[in-house]
């Protein structure tokens, strides 16, 4: 078995954590952070046995910043 290490992006979106695997487009949630990633992990393993890849790139992480307006 090889291990390949993936991105995990990972957001709070109102009562659960929404995690994202950008190389295979994966995504999974859960209550904590931890329980995300580890949903996650085993969804993008469960994806890589019906769909293998053969060559994956790695996400180039930019940050950018946008004018908005501030409501009051």
């Amino acid at each position: 078995m090889h291990m390949t290490k993936f991105t995990a992006i990972i957001q709070k979106e109102e009562d659960l954590y929404v995690a994202t695997c950008p190389e295979v487009g994966t995504v999974s949630q859960g209550s904590t952070i931890e329980e995300a990633l580890e949903n996650l992990k085993e969804a993008t393993e469960l994806y890589l046995e019906e769909f293998p890849k053969k060559h994956l790139t790695k996400p180039v992480l930019k940050t950018f910043e946008v004018q908005r307006l501030v409501v009051a």
